[in-house]
């Protein structure tokens, strides 16, 4: 158990989520007197003249470190807030004594949010030189050389799309949220589509419905970008996906630049369903198999082979898709330096143009939770190695960082990130991660992102997850983004 006593301020949500990515346990419990047993520390905020923040830590009622952070108003220059300072402090005086006591650093350092190219970004904008933002990153946010490299290679390859014209634009995210089996990892809302086989044309109806409404509501705006995901959208029948993909592109594909399509499992990946993609000019699709070894497929809940993958990806190109992405996992159940060696070896021979590599996350909507006894997972030093072994194998692929973000509960307190080929960036990946562009959401699950430029302010409104309630209320659905539309559009 650790304990923590907060004195002098109550930043009880940074601190938890610092001591939980550090030491990955959620055993973490605020105290307000000594505890002289297991790890108890103390942060204190002292506000007498200059505010100074302090860390001290102890093992078993024996003072083991100590750290001080002096001067708070003349340090993190580049940020005006000093309650933002302050929390800064609060986590950089523990991370700095936890390293002082157990002798190593997490690569994210203080960083616990999903996002950590905004912070990049942010310096980008205020004209600071990559050096300067070395700085920024090393000296505040305790940042490896290894991340901050990342960020500044996947900044420089969003920036270019991080246009004002871009930002004034929208995106159209419509959720499909049926798969043909849920995988043990997987948080999102997502149903088995056999149990819900009758519903489904009730769904295609109600999201047409939806879509038309909500177009209205986004009359005279220009869209950006499509992006078709869920769940697995081709679990659907070929009929039943081409109503909504021509629904979509009939309401907003009139000068859309991109528009993806989660092809997903390469069992749902027919002749035919690739056929009605590629006449409805379907610019992107993902295959995305996960792992290309057949027991750790059968492991998570797939019902398809590497082999399968394969023959989806072939056929995929032969029928003339030029931006193929495909998702990968890595610290799958019972999975090993090995195991990611021999994916990557296979994915490289199909040369795909965008490649996603996952770091696994635990999340508590997932099966995984309860499976964590019966399959082992890999600590986080394996896990640093397959990811090096990622990196090594897409750079060969003549591919480049280009999107990145983070998930509590990843498995050695890593990222995720997306590479791609020189011009196949997915341009929805960015403006979703980034934030700077209004997230439209359709259907059971989907959560629309709208951004008023006015106030740099964020309002999520999310659509039910039950595609039994969605089904019954997609009138309020529409609502729910007209009411939040309305004062920005007017």
């Amino acid at each position: 158990m650790i304990y923590i006593k907060l004195i002098g301020h109550d930043f009880k949500y940074e601190v938890f989520e610092l001591l939980r990515s550090l030491y990955k346990t959620n055993d973490i419990q605020f105290v307000d007197k000594v505890i002289n047993e297991d790890l108890y520390i103390e942060s204190i905020i002292q506000q007498e003249f200059n505010p100074a923040v302090f860390t001290k830590i102890f093992k078993d009622s024996c003072l083991i470190t100590e750290n001080k952070i002096s001067n708070l108003s003349n340090t993190f220059t580049h940020i005006d807030n000093i309650k933002k300072k302050s929390k800064i402090a609060v986590k950089k005086s523990i991370l700095k004594a936890i390293v002082d006591f157990e002798g190593q650093i997490s690569p994210w350092g203080i960083l616990t949010g999903i996002r950590p190219t905004k912070i990049v970004h942010s310096l980008m904008d205020r004209q600071l030189t990559d050096k300067e933002i070395y700085d920024v990153l090393d000296d505040i946010y305790m940042i490896s050389n290894k991340k901050s490299n990342l960020l500044l290679d996947v900044c420089k390859q969003e920036r270019k799309y991080l246009t004002k014209d871009r930002n004034e634009k929208y995106s159209i995210y419509t959720s499909i949220p049926f798969c043909p089996t849920r995988c043990v990892y997987c948080s999102f809302p997502s149903n088995s589509i056999d149990k819900f086989r009758n519903y489904t044309d009730k769904y295609v109806e109600n999201l047409i419905y939806e879509i038309e409404k909500t177009s209205e509501i986004l009359a005279g705006k220009k869209i950006d970008t499509i992006y078709l995901g869920g769940g697995t959208p081709t679990s659907l029948s070929v009929k039943q996906l081409d109503k909504i993909i021509c629904t979509l592109k009939k309401y907003f594909g009139k000068n859309k630049e991109e528009f993806t399509v989660e092809a997903g499992r390469p069992d749902t990946i027919t002749n035919e369903m690739l056929k009605m993609l590629k006449n409805n000019n379907i610019d992107r699709i993902s295959i995305n198999p996960q792992t290309m070894c057949d027991e750790t497929l059968s492991i998570i809940g797939r019902k398809h082979t590497g082999a399968e993958i394969i023959r989806a990806f072939n056929n995929a190109r032969e029928y003339g898709f030029d931006n193929i992405n495909m998702d990968l996992i890595v610290g799958l159940p019972g999975e090993g330096v090995k195991q990611v060696e021999k994916t990557m070896s296979e994915v490289s021979k199909l040369m795909p143009d965008n490649l996603t590599i996952h770091t696994l996350a635990i999340k508590r909507a997932s099966k995984l939770r309860g499976y964590l006894d019966r399959y082992p997972l890999a600590d986080g030093k394996t896990i640093e190695k397959m990811i090096e072994i990622t990196q090594k194998w897409t750079y060969e692929m003549n591919m480049k960082p280009y999107y990145m973000y983070r998930q509590k509960q990843m498995l050695g307190n890593f990222e995720n990130v997306g590479y791609c080929k020189p011009e196949k960036e997915c341009i929805y990946n960015i403006m979703i991660m980034e934030e700077r562009q209004s997230i439209i959401a359709l259907g059971a699950g989907g959560v629309s992102k709208i951004v008023n430029h006015n106030n740099n302010r964020i309002e999520r409104v999310p659509n039910v997850k039950d595609v039994y309630e969605y089904l019954k209320r997609t009138d309020e659905m529409v609502e729910r983004k007209r009411k939040a539309l309305t004062n920005i559009l007017i």
